[in-house]
């Protein structure tokens, strides 16, 4: 029988998607069909059912990519509104249970950026999610910086999610290996490139200059940049670089990772030796990845009960206010 951690579990990544947003995307649904599709629209009565049954007391919902990201930037605002809209009323149906990341119009950064405001002001919302490309451009560009503006003065946290990498490096990197393996340009390899990448670009970008508090956080236990920190910092830093100030000050200040679809001992161990345990959160990646994988590995990870409570709520209550 399940035996619950003595402390709330928050599950930080976890995913849903608007019925009507879905509509305006052709071949939205192609890459989910069957009972995960169908757990994704599901707002109720599976996904409460299947937290209970894991132990998992509030997720923190936030929509699959592309969320609304591709939408143009003419009806860019109006649409989002009313996803996180819907989204409000299914977190205020389960309010002790569902709270949100809100979904942006990046088309409209301005409009993005007052958006972010409206739904942390009206409806509460822990932040807000972006998902790898916004209608082709990286998520560092000047343009977007509006919503970190926001982000920064509002105190709350963006979640970088992967998103699908360009069509050119699908065709380049991993369209040999598409039929045989369907996910290599996806969760197996191609999003956590997208999103380290983006993170890096984030911190060149100089945007942290502008505005130091802003939080961001990355998922799947970093995408590999814990692992690899001291190489990127040594080597971006090597003569020549005029790049100020140094990544690894910046990765270890401003970014916070989540366990999302990662449940590895060594994995975890490295992140909490890079960036500390007051930075890790712990998410499952729901419904790609089943509840009890992530809830059954913390209860037998290497750390202390102090350390495993930190990161299955404790951190994120601090960083999201809860």
């Amino acid at each position: 029988m399940f035996k619950k951690p003595n402390c709330p579990v928050i599950a930080i990544e976890e995913h849903y998607w608007d019925a009507e947003l879905a509509k305006t995307y052709t071949g939205f649904e192609s890459g989910r069909p069957g009972p995960q599709q169908s757990r994704l629209y599901d707002m109720g009565d599976v996904r409460i059912k299947e937290m209970d049954e894991a132990g998992i007391d509030i997720q923190v919902l936030s929509h699959g990519a592309p969320s609304t990201q591709k939408l143009p930037a003419d009806s860019a605002v109006a649409m989002t509104l009313g996803v996180n809209d819907r989204l409000a009323a299914h977190c205020a149906a389960h309010p002790k249970r569902l709270t949100a990341f809100a979904a942006l119009p990046t088309a409209d950064p301005k409009g993005a950026a007052d958006e972010l405001e409206r739904c942390v002001t009206k409806h509460g919302f822990k932040g807000a999610m972006l998902h790898g490309l916004a209608n082709g451009v990286f998520l560092d560009d000047k343009r977007f910086w509006p919503i970190y503006e926001r982000a920064e003065k509002l105190d709350v946290p963006i979640y970088f999610h992967p998103g699908l990498p360009d069509a050119r490096v699908r065709e380049a990197y991993y369209d040999d290996y598409a039929k045989d393996a369907p996910m290599l340009a996806r969760a197996a390899w191609g999003y956590t490139v997208e999103t380290a990448t983006t993170a890096i670009r984030m911190i060149l970008s100089g945007v942290f200059d502008k505005h130091p508090k802003l939080k961001l956080i990355i998922g799947h236990l970093g995408e590999t940049l814990p692992f690899l920190v001291w190489r990127v910092d040594h080597a971006l830093a090597r003569p020549g670089a005029s790049f100020q100030p140094r990544f690894r000050d910046v990765w270890c200040n401003n970014f916070w990772i989540t366990t999302s679809g990662n449940f590895s001992d060594p994995a975890l161990l490295c992140c909490v030796q890079e960036m500390g345990v007051d930075r890790i959160l712990f998410a499952v990646d729901w419904p790609f990845v089943d509840n009890p994988l992530g809830v059954d590995w913390m209860k037998t990870v290497p750390l202390c009960d102090e350390d495993k409570a930190k990161i299955l709520s404790g951190n994120a209550k601090r960083i999201l206010k809860m």
